[in-house]
């Protein structure tokens, strides 16, 4: 591949106001940040949802937000959207909401098991491979007695909003590494500031 092929970072999230600032939602608080960075603006792109066009240090960057009535259906507009730009799965970065780490904590990985994340799981179907990178931002485990859906859909608390801004700014650093240098050291750079 060469720094002309382009890299697709795709938010999951659930569509419309109301779930804006729910964990679930991380993904794309996650690519707003990045867009915001780049001065770009997200586009609709028929019914995969919508799209910001970036570069990093010249390299070709699509923003997507999937948007398929839920996250939980993200496999259909992330593969819709491979094929419209012609983004081989290699470059494809999925950013996702994790229970497994605390608030703040995200990691770098290709590749593994959904999690028991159904966005990732649909993405990983569909594609027919889980051999794409996956930005893992934590929000925590629920509390006890709260279900996982309740939790996940639930908004970030008013300590966690105020923490936010310097949490995506890890993401966006870490993704723009991933772009520039490679998953060695974008993992490298997320674990130090972690």
């Amino acid at each position: 591949m060469t720094t002309d092929t382009p890299w697709l970072i795709a938010g999951l999230g659930n569509p419309g106001p109301w779930f804006r600032l729910t964990r679930h939602n991380a993904g794309f608080l996650a690519v707003d940040r990045l867009a915001e960075r780049h001065g770009a603006r997200f586009r609709r792109r028929g019914l995969a949802g919508v799209v910001a066009e970036i570069e990093v240090d010249g390299r070709p960057v699509l923003l997507a937000k999937p948007q398929w009535f839920s996250i939980n259906l993200s496999g259909r507009p992330v593969a819709a959207l491979l094929r419209r730009y012609g983004v081989p799965v290699e470059r494809l970065v999925v950013v996702q909401d994790d229970l497994d780490f605390a608030y703040g904590v995200g990691k770098l990985k290709r590749g593994g098991g959904p999690g028991g994340h159904n966005g990732v799981r649909s993405v990983g179907e569909v594609l027919g491979t889980r051999d794409f990178v996956r930005l893992r931002f934590g929000v925590g485990r629920p509390p006890k007695g709260q279900s996982v859906g309740d939790f996940v859909l639930k908004k970030f608390s008013d300590e966690e909003l105020a923490a936010m801004p310097g949490v995506l700014d890890r993401c966006a650093d870490a993704l723009e590494t991933l772009v520039r240098l490679g998953l060695n050291r974008a993992q490298d750079a997320l674990n130090v500031n972690a």
